[in-house]
């Protein structure tokens, strides 16, 4: 796999992740690819990892490619100097349109690996604005002021708007084309259909942070291709009501 490279100096490098792809190696999946593997692996020396992204998650990570530039990295998130912005698409009218979510995070009690709003968890802030609405689903803009597990994910599902395709938090069913089109007909040389997104509908598309010696690194990812596939169906399907 040859990873898609948005950004790489001497100190730092910044790909776009494909979804479905661990960041490091996890004590469950240890035998999987993982990104900084086979980033390693391309660039043929150490990176080391200065923050992370969801499995499912696709879009904008950072690297770091010495310890010094690993120290200023790890800091800057630390310290929330780095401005983080995802889009996602999730279900249901969105309102109001725009707003703030300050709702407090926790471990689950009993369920390992999943998360929830707690009045004794840690503080988790997540900016959102509706960027596209439609009758049934949304596509929405997130910047996060801190880096909560499941941050997005736990926010939106408290809010009564939960991630399309989000196995812990919603339904976790796959986007059909069927489920928006009135009239759908499947081709008869297909036996089943297949779905347009299948997989966590998150998309970290823009990092923006200063490096240590003042310069502005800010770097996007466009839409994946499951996710903008499913932006143009809904924005066709919106057409026809």
């Amino acid at each position: 796999m040859k990873l898609d490279i948005l950004y790489e100096d001497d100190d730092l490098i910044i790909v776009n992740k494909p979804a479905g792809l661990l960041v490091i190696p996890d004590r469950f999946n240890s035998e999987l690819p993982s990104l900084n593997k086979l980033l390693e692996t391309q660039l043929n020396q150490k990176v080391w990892v200065a923050h992370r992204l969801d499995r499912d998650t696709s879009g904008v990570i950072c690297f770091a490619k010495n310890e010094q530039a690993h120290k200023y990295l790890s800091n800057l998130f630390m310290e929330r100097d780095i401005n983080k912005y995802y889009a996602g698409l999730v279900t249901g009218i969105v309102m109001p349109q725009e707003g703030r979510i300050e709702n407090m995070l926790a471990e689950h009690p009993v369920i390992g690996g999943k998360m929830i709003v707690a009045k004794k968890g840690k503080t988790a802030v997540t900016d959102y604005k509706v960027a596209e609405q439609w009758p049934l689903y949304a596509l929405m803009q997130f910047q996060i002021h801190t880096g909560r597990t499941h941050q997005i994910r736990v926010h939106m599902q408290s809010i009564g708007h939960p991630l399309v395709c989000d196995e812990l938090y919603g339904d976790g069913k796959p986007f059909y084309v069927s489920q928006i089109k009135r009239r759908y007909k499947q081709s008869e040389k297909k036996e089943e259909e297949r779905p347009l997104l299948s997989r966590l509908a998150l998309h970290a598309y823009k990092l923006e942070f200063d490096k240590e010696d003042g310069q502005l690194i800010s770097v996007e990812a466009p839409l994946p291709k499951d996710m903008a596939a499913t932006v143009n169906q809904l924005n066709k399907w919106s057409k026809q009501v």
